[in-house]
C-alpha cells in the first residue's frame, strides 16, 4: 500500500514522503489518525495544494516543542513517596505521577511525553528521566525521589 504522509512518522519519513507500508499498518494506524492518505492521483494533487499549510502547521509544532524544552532547561523535579528502610519505594512511580508532579510544578507535560527508560522507578535516590515533547525534541529531567516520613 503506498501513502503520502502528512505529518513526520519515526523511522518512516518526513511531509511529503510517498512511501509503501504494510496495509494493516496504513488502514489501522495512519489513515484513521489523519497522518497520511492514499496516494491515488486525485490526492497527490490535493496534498500539494496544501503542502505549504502542512509544513507551515510542522514548523509551529516543532517551534513549540523548543519554547517548551526552553522552559524545561535547569528544571528538577522532585517527588515524595512512602518506601521502606532500605529504600524500596512500596509501589513504584510511572508516567502518570511525574505528568502530575510537572503540571504541580508550573509545566504543561502530557503522561503521554513521559519516557521512562528503565520502567517505572521503584527505589528512592536521583533519576533520569526524558520528555519526549516532538520527534525530535527530548529533554532530559534530573528527578529525585524522596522518602515519606
Amino acid at each position: 500500500m503506498e501513502v503520502i504522509l502528512l505529518q513526520k512518522i519515526a523511522n518512516l519519513g518526513e511531509i511529503g514522503d510517498r512511501v509503501k507500508v504494510k496495509p494493516g499498518f496504513g488502514r489501522n494506524y495512519l489513515l484513521p489518525g489523519g497522518k497520511a492518505t492514499l496516494a491515488t492521483p486525485e490526492n497527490i494533487a490535493k496534498f500539494e495544494a496544501r503542502r505549504a499549510e502542512l509544513e507551515a502547521r510542522a514548523a509551529a509544532d516543532i517551534a513549540g516543542a523548543r519554547a517548551r524544552a526552553a522552559a524545561l532547561e535547569g528544571f528538577k523535579l522532585s517527588i515524595t513517596a512512602k518506601a521502606g528502610s532500605e529504600g524500596k519505594l512500596f509501589g513504584s512511580i510511572g508516567t502518570t505521577d511525574i505528568a502530575e508532579a510537572c503540571k504541580a510544578a508550573g509545566h504543561e507535560i502530557e503522561r503521554s511525553e513521559v519516557r521512562l527508560p528503565g520502567g517505572p522507578i521503584r527505589m528512592v535516590g536521583e533519576h533520569v528521566i526524558s520528555l519526549h515533547l516532538h520527534g525530535d525534541i527530548d529533554v532530559p529531567v534530573p528527578l529525585t525521589v524522596i522518602a515519606e516520613e
